[in-house]
């Protein structure tokens, strides 16, 4: 079966270049504390982790890149995920953005330096499980469909032994550490923000998934958890 073909224009260009390379800096370029070591190696992190990630999927699932980059133009997606999608996406550029204005007006109190070394483990741990979901999973799309011109199956090896979605958990533990590692208590009020996004689209993709992919159901029954291990 053919591959749908993926145009991709130069506004689509435009938007990945704004959420890979400038959202990762903006901590540094609002708060202009160009020394703030912390803020460098956060915005080093989220460009090298896109980039690796992505090059060790498209190794592994040369159609997958293609999928994901034309994640707008699929009028198959759930409509509630055409919503859901982009107020995640605003999310996720909220926190740096927070967190940089956090460190140009002094608001939050830094944390200790041991503090700090726990959130950035934190954090790289975070990456490191949802590019692993990214490269396991062919079928990690940016939008909720069943993908139906890709033979969409279920995945149940690598981090989907263990979680049902570990692409959303490990966002979220990357979420949870930023404000750790870059010092703003005021940063996990997106976090929070985040997190009901995450529950609420994790809820509804887990039910969808149930009802509309041949063997999810069966598969759900021996992966218990879908977000949070032990918890939920």
């Amino acid at each position: 079966m053919n591959e749908p073909r993926t145009v991709v224009s130069w506004r689509v260009i435009a938007q990945m270049l704004v959420f890979i390379v400038v959202v990762p800096f903006l901590p540094l370029l609002i708060s202009g504390r160009w020394d703030w070591w912390e803020a460098w190696v956060y915005g080093l992190n989220g460009v090298l982790g896109f980039a690796i990630s992505r090059a060790l999927a498209a190794r592994r699932h040369p159609d997958l890149l293609a999928e994901r980059a034309r994640f707008l133009q699929l009028e198959d997606a759930k409509s509630w995920d055409k919503l859901l999608a982009p107020l995640l996406g605003l999310g996720g550029g909220l926190l740096p953005l927070t967190v940089g204005l956090d460190a140009r007006f002094g608001w939050s109190t830094p944390f200790s330096l041991p503090v700090k070394i726990a959130g950035l483990v934190l954090l790289l741990a975070g990456y490191a499980l949802a590019s692993y979901a990214l490269i396991e999973n062919r079928f990690f799309s940016g939008m909720v469909r069943i993908q139906t011109d890709r033979g969409h199956q279920v995945v149940s090896s690598g981090p989907y032994r263990w979680l049902r979605h570990p692409g959303y958990a490990g966002a979220l533990l990357s979420y949870v550490a930023t404000p750790i590692f870059l010092d703003s208590q005021w940063a996990f009020l997106s976090v929070l923000l985040l997190f009901i996004i995450l529950v609420v689209r994790t809820s509804l993709e887990d039910r969808f998934l149930q009802t509309e992919l041949p063997g999810y159901r069966e598969y759900a029954r021996r992966v218990r958890f879908r977000l949070l291990p032990g918890v939920w």
